[in-house]
């Protein structure tokens, strides 16, 4: 998730309003054609994220929805690295790292393609990843890595050993070693250092697994001049940096508004995002992480406060829209985040202080009583095409 970006600067443009509400027939022209055509070319993926961790069966769920309602399943691990253990290439890693691994391993889909994500970026993407260790995920960095930069020796050895074990451990089908790393760029002074880390980790790591996809992944809206308040120039420099060092063109997008609760989506917002004009060296092309809101939403920790104004329609339009341009622009895979609402989670977890992460509450197929949302079942029209 993008959890770096506060809604109340991020800026994108329009499209008829009509569409968020009169889609419906589209779309389901649009599954008609599919039908006809007889498949699809990209795979439909959703991550594990828990609406409830209160008891086992209840994070069983949304794996269960993983296996009806996708044919892959995204392991999206932006809560840490074991920073000594790796350094030290000490293995297994402490039991809160390999339970968790083992866990998701044991409930990975027969059938289902797998793809993992890694990052040694922190979750606001301007500094080194947090600690996981004895303690749990999403710890404060003790010293020495507290002053780090990303190029340091032993951030580079503990982070390519560590993708090493995931790769071991995993075998995934596609694997990202940084998310959102264009944001690197545009938060923070650590662009080369950041870029020094990933360029070698990515040699070695692709000299290994010459037959595996190693990437990263890119918010889409900061790289089109207009959709945010990045510097454009600088975005389309990291781009360019980056380009020779990663094999798909992987982008995350959470087209959310703020302030504006009438805002709609740009109609030409997936050719911009995926044109040859970005896409320069003619990359694999993807969506590694989605969202829409399918409920209104007020985040009262900012001034003013930030109103999300989703419904249910306007996510239906927006899935509906999303993967007609899948098709037209030959992705490999979308991926929404969320299977269902996490109001539980949000209230007993979450919630205090409230944060960004609040803007993703209700962005799942299925709402907080878990009933499906009509994005589902334009969701699942395409699930049942085969892949071609």
């Amino acid at each position: 998730m993008q959890h770096s970006r506060l809604f109340g600067i991020v800026i994108i443009a329009t499209l008829s309003v009509s569409l968020s509400c009169s889609d419906d027939t589209g779309g389901d022209n649009a599954a008609a054609l599919l039908f006809l055509l007889g498949s699809r070319n990209y795979y439909l993926g959703l991550t594990p994220f828990p609406f409830d961790i209160s008891s086992v069966d209840k994070v069983e769920y949304v794996y269960d929805k993983i296996r009806a309602d996708a044919d892959m399943i995204v392991h999206h691990f932006d809560n840490g690295i074991p920073w000594d253990d790796a350094l030290a290439d000490t293995y297994p890693y402490t039991a809160k790292v390999m339970d968790d691994w083992a866990f998701r391993k044991s409930h990975i889909p027969a059938g289902h393609r797998l793809y993992v994500a890694v990052t040694p970026i922190n979750s606001m993407r301007d500094g080194l990843a947090p600690d996981w260790n004895s303690t749990g995920d999403n710890q404060p960095l003790s010293p020495p890595w507290d002053g780090y930069d990303f190029n340091h020796n032993d951030v580079k050895t503990a982070y390519l050993n560590y993708c090493r074990r995931v790769i071991a451990y995993f075998s995934p089908d596609y694997i990202a070693v940084g998310v959102e790393v264009n944001l690197v760029r545009e938060k923070t002074l650590r662009w080369a250092s950041y870029l020094e880390l990933h360029q070698g980790v990515y040699a070695t790591l692709k000299a290994e697994n010459p037959s595996l996809p190693i990437f990263v992944t890119l918010t889409g809206i900061d790289l089109v001049d207009d959709y945010s308040d990045s510097n454009h120039a600088e975005q389309m420099a990291a781009l360019a940096d980056i380009t020779d060092y990663t094999d798909y063109y992987a982008i995350s997008l959470h087209p959310f508004f703020a302030e504006i609760p009438d805002a709609i989506l740009p109609d030409d917002m997936f050719d911009r995002i995926f044109s040859s004009g970005l896409n320069t060296a003619g990359k694999p092309a993807c969506i590694t992480e989605t969202s829409f809101p399918a409920e209104e939403l007020t985040m009262t920790d900012y001034d003013p406060d930030i109103t999300l104004a989703g419904t249910e329609a306007k996510q239906r339009a927006y899935f509906s829209l999303l993967l007609r341009e899948a098709e037209k622009h030959n992705l490999l895979f979308v991926v929404n985040f969320l299977v269902r609402d996490y109001d539980v989670l949000w209230e007993t977890t979450l919630g205090a202080p409230e944060d960004i992460l609040k803007a993703w509450r209700d962005t799942g197929f299925y709402d907080e009583d878990g009933d499906p949302r009509p994005a589902l079942a334009v969701w699942k029209s395409r699930l049942r095409l085969p892949v071609k």
